[in-house]
């Protein structure tokens, strides 16, 4: 992904992904009741994605658009807090995770599972 979305704009993101395409002023409302934003707020954020090219706008209404989908932004994030917090190294990620030992058996046999389909 070569847009960089800051959180706030993330919160604008996740509306969409979860709602699809709608209105900036249901995206207004959503976000007042989630985070206590007021209008103005949310619709530069929208703007700001929408210069970014991580929303399109269409009219009538304010339509907007995700441009990006989740999944990719979820892997830039991922690989930038890889690279950040631990030089690189997917594995010190994952063995972070494994050290927080308030895995449930359940997760743990995902875990087991997810690296069964690595080898």
């Amino acid at each position: 992904m070569s847009v960089k979305l800051f959180d706030s704009e993330l919160k604008v993101m996740t509306v969409l992904w979860k709602e699809g395409d709608c209105t900036a002023k249901h995206i207004s409302d959503i976000l007042k009741e989630e985070v206590g934003w007021n209008v103005n707020t949310t619709y530069t954020l929208i703007k700001r994605c929408i210069k970014k090219g991580a929303v399109e706008r269409s009219e009538p209404h304010f339509m907007c658009h995700a441009r990006i989908p989740r999944e990719e932004v979820q892997e830039a994030e991922t690989n930038e807090l890889i690279d950040k917090m631990f030089d690189g190294s997917a594995d010190k990620l994952f063995c972070a995770l494994l050290g927080r030992k308030n895995l449930s058996a359940d997760q743990i046999r995902q875990l087991r599972q997810i690296v069964g389909e690595l080898e």
